[in-house]
């Protein structure tokens, strides 16, 4: 039997033992405000079908990521048909052409796209040059790229894929468009999100964001990434409120999309035959994205979370000021590390 060295032990222990502490620091400081309320509201809200918006949207300018499959393309089309004009930002070039090809000859409206992928800092860096250069203002800016992995994976730069995705893509995207927010004074941002933020229960782990040293849980990692883009937008909310721009998150319901593809072959049949079968068609996704992105009703409505359209309190971890800001200060570090300045 091979023997553990005393000093891995003891090391063990120790991240244990704070491991232990964390957890029940956060309980004691998130328990006494959770509400049954809550949870009962969400569960009402997940009956209700989208506002809808039957204002056109004509010749303005809306940015999508991840608009070939699902919630992205159905949302493409959406704003199509309402005459925006898009600019998709996408990671296959032949599946954005199609789309492209398809939505100028449906709906006569023009359509750009970007190539990149967004799990990529120096392709995330890329996209937000590129918006940051255009002459147009950007009315619409809708982050919905993302992914659902049962396992871990990196990116060539030794980031946890989920974390980059859900949370350091659309950040540091908003954060490099300021300049031109605080030129144009308009603009919405939504933030595909997800009721998902609810596992991360107890907060995140600041030590530990990429789960790196923790077993790595699907759907804790996709909550945890989900939590730290709720917790960005209030910052980023306060930093575009001078410049008459707006950031909401929103949950797009419970809905068919290719999220998961590359998982397991068990995983991918049970998304198929029995969470598929039980999920709307993202076409409702596309309408509250429309609504919220076009509607003179949240025009000024910043720093919201959406259950598709209607407003939803929070859980105590994703209300949190003090741990919004020390994510942001911990995410400085970490993307300074990158050589990435946020």
């Amino acid at each position: 039997m091979a023997c553990v060295p005393y000093s891995d032990y003891r090391s063990g222990r120790k991240e244990c033992t704070r491991d232990l502490f964390m957890i029940n620091s956060s309980v004691k400081r998130y328990w006494p405000q959770y509400k049954w309320s809550n949870v009962l509201a969400m569960i009402r809200n997940m009956k209700r079908d989208p506002r809808r918006n039957p204002e056109p949207f004509r010749d303005k300018l809306v940015v999508i990521t991840g608009a070939t499959t699902g919630i992205g393309y159905y949302t493409a089309r959406k704003y199509a048909s309402m005459n925006a004009h898009l600019i998709m930002v996408n990671r296959d070039p032949e599946k954005s052409e199609r789309v492209r090809r398809e939505i100028v000859e449906e709906f006569g409206t023009p359509v750009d796209y970007l190539i990149a992928d967004l799990a990529l800092l120096a392709d995330i860096q890329r996209v937000g040059h590129d918006i940051l250069s255009l002459e147009k203002p950007v009315d619409v800016l809708i982050h919905n790229a993302g992914v659902h992995l049962e396992s871990r994976r990196e990116t060539p730069e030794g980031l946890e894929v989920n974390f980059v995705l859900h949370y350091l893509c659309p950040l540091i995207i908003t954060r490099m468009l300021m300049p031109k927010y605080q030129r144009d004074r308009t603009g919405r941002i939504i933030l595909v999100s997800s009721e998902a933020y609810r596992f991360a229960v107890w907060g995140l782990d600041l030590e530990d964001l990429q789960w790196n040293r923790r077993r790595y849980s699907g759907l804790g990692a996709y909550g945890a990434g989900k939590l730290a883009q709720i917790q960005s937008m209030h910052i980023l909310a306060r930093e575009l409120a001078p410049y008459n721009v707006t950031i909401n998150a929103m949950h797009p319901g419970m809905v068919r999309t290719e999220s998961g593809r590359d998982n397991t072959r068990w995983y991918r049949w049970y998304k198929k035959h029995i969470i598929d079968k039980y999920s709307d068609s993202p076409e409702i996704s596309a309408e509250a994205l429309y609504y919220l992105g076009g509607s003179p009703e949240v025009a000024h409505t910043s720093d919201v979370f959406f259950h598709l359209t209607t407003e939803e309190e929070l859980t105590p971890p994703a209300r949190d000021p003090e741990a919004a800001e020390a994510l942001w200060d911990r995410t400085r570090e970490l993307l300074h590390e990158q050589g990435v300045a946020l």
